[in-house]
């Protein structure tokens, strides 16, 4: 299967709190975040790892290309974008048309439940398979309705459901249609994109995970060192 990643945000609400470091290298147990995952894509198989990061900050730029020559699988582009939609449209010009999964840089969860999700996902028939989890510790949460049969029926700002959106995409080909709608019809935020695949009649299955966190600020950090101890 392939991944991508989605590591163009600025991370300034990290930097405003004193983080040093750009998003995609703070360190979790000892490792950066973008290390991690591409850590686990490897545990689950990956074929090929597709990163977008910003134009902004050398370190990540510098990190990543050192990794892109020691690892043919990884494939870079470097371009800041205004929303996690436009870097998904970046990457979805260089991804073949096969199913993928796709992550913020920033999402942290239990290896093992990510590693069964996967075996999940590359054995469904469905159109894409969302992580979502009922941990709401999010500043906007986007929550996620779905059926008897776990069917996603709708994406909600307020409306609270059981599950909030984990930020773990599995999608396939179809996505590309959806995303290039998206961008003709100058829609500019991931959580439009999502409700634009339900629009289009998508089969969405939601995949529940026990914890996703994120981390947007310097305390995230601990809750995730303590989260995957």
């Amino acid at each position: 299967m392939n991944f991508a990643i989605l590591a163009a945000g600025e991370g300034s609400r990290l930097a405003q709190e004193g983080v040093q470091l750009p998003k995609p290298l703070v360190r979790v147990n000892g490792e950066a975040m973008i290390d991690r995952l591409i850590r686990v894509f490897d545990k689950c198989g990956a074929e090929n790892i597709y990163i977008i990061t910003n134009n902004l900050t050398e370190l990540t730029r510098d990190h990543l290309a050192q990794l892109q020559e020691k690892d043919k699988r990884i494939h870079l582009i470097v371009k800041t974008t205004p929303s996690s939609m436009h870097s998904f449209y970046e990457l979805r010009q260089i991804m073949p048309k096969e199913k993928f999964c796709m992550t913020t840089v920033d999402t942290i969860f239990r290896e093992g439940e990510f590693e069964e999700y996967i075996r999940l996902w590359a054995e469904s028939d469905a159109d894409g398979m969302m992580a979502v989890t009922d941990y709401v510790d999010d500043e906007k949460p986007l929550y996620i309705s779905t059926d008897s049969e776990m069917r996603i029926t709708g994406f909600h700002d307020s409306e609270r459901q059981t599950y909030i959106s984990g930020g773990i995409y599995g999608l396939d080909e179809k996505s590309f249609e959806v995303i290039d709608k998206c961008m003709a019809m100058g829609q500019s935020r991931m959580r439009n994109f999502q409700r634009q695949l339900v629009a289009e009649g998508l089969r969405l299955i939601a995949y529940p995970f026990s914890k996703i966190l994120d981390v947007d600020h310097a305390s995230d950090i601990e809750k995730a060192e303590e989260f995957l101890r």
